[in-house]
């Protein structure tokens, strides 16, 4: 009998796009020939994950998971992406992306995330690439963050919700303290809310300094040359580029920002007014803003030339 290495059912996992657990029942039962293996697993319907590899996944859903440790919380989101919209109200597609975003809590990063074991005792990638066999969609992993606190509470909010914890923008928001968490977890949720709603623009950063310099200097730069186009003086025009830039922090600086549920307040102080009802100073330490398919290039389908092309063959 021949010997079944990893090696052999790497190969065939790359050829087929099936499990790590299929393929090597597959070379098992066909004593180790690559083709006949290829072949026994077309005939299982197990290999049609690698026909879809190449589609582009854009839709799908965000999810959000949040869990008590001690004193603080750990809270992790995650984008799970698919083709069509309708494979995000498919319930072994959310009872899939529930359990990723549970276990990216303790996962280091996404390659370790998807190496991670599900309660079925397959591996994370291993149960996207059964799911793509089953629904008949590409579908992937694509990103994971993670936020922790300790003392304090990491509040989750879901926009656009298509279930429990998941729908298209989901929010994370880690508030420090050791005051009463009923008021921190009523604070934080409101903040998440804030951060989906995302106006006038989304937020880059909990303080100035956490502002990426380059993004600060190309702003700099292009204030400084409208300034300029009016012909003003250098002194006036550095107050200009001064006063623009404040307006710039107070859009994509989070602490910075009106607040949605008291406009009369930026972000920083509705948080200082609610360490009275809390008991405690506030600090808040960390969010995260995940929005479905950003970033995601979503290739524009002719459906005129996909019937011809059919045709033709």
């Amino acid at each position: 009998m021949a010997q079944i290495t990893a090696a052999l059912v790497k190969e065939l996992r790359e050829k087929s796009g099936a499990g790590m657990m299929d393929a090597k029942k597959a070379l098992v039962e066909v004593d180790g020939d690559m083709d006949a293996a290829i072949d026994w697993l077309r005939k299982k319907g197990l290999s049609k994950a690698a026909k879809k590899a190449d589609r582009v996944a854009a839709e799908g859903l965000v999810a959000v998971k949040a869990e008590e440790r001690g004193a603080g919380m750990a809270a992790a989101a995650v984008e799970v992406n698919a083709e069509t919209d309708f494979v995000a109200r498919n319930e072994l597609f959310q009872n899939a992306v529930a359990e990723v975003a549970g276990l990216a809590i303790g996962a280091n990063d996404l390659a370790s995330l998807k190496a991670a074991q599900t309660s079925a005792g397959k591996s994370v990638d291993d149960t996207m690439t059964d799911l793509i066999a089953q629904i008949g969609e590409n579908m992937s992993v694509r990103r994971a963050e993670t936020l922790s606190v300790d003392p304090g509470v990491v509040a989750a909010y879901v926009h656009n919700a298509a279930g429990d914890g998941m729908g298209k923008i989901g929010v994370l928001v880690a508030l420090k303290s050791e005051g009463d968490k009923a008021v921190l977890a009523d604070l934080g949720r409101k903040v998440a809310m804030h951060v989906a709603a995302a106006s006038p623009a989304p937020a880059l950063a909990v303080h100035e300094g956490e502002l990426d310099q380059a993004v600060v200097e190309k702003e700099r730069q292009v204030f400084a040359d409208q300034a300029r186009e009016s012909g003003k003086p250098e002194q006036i025009i550095e107050k200009m580029v001064e006063g623009r830039l404040r307006k710039f922090y107070e859009e994509v600086v989070l602490l910075k920002q009106v607040f949605v549920f008291d406009t009369d307040k930026t972000v920083g102080e509705a948080l200082k007014a609610a360490e009275a009802e809390a008991g405690a100073p506030i600090e808040l330490s960390g969010f995260v803003r995940m929005v479905l398919g950003e970033g995601v290039e979503k290739k524009e389908e002719d459906f005129a030339a996909e019937v011809a092309a059919v045709a033709k063959g």
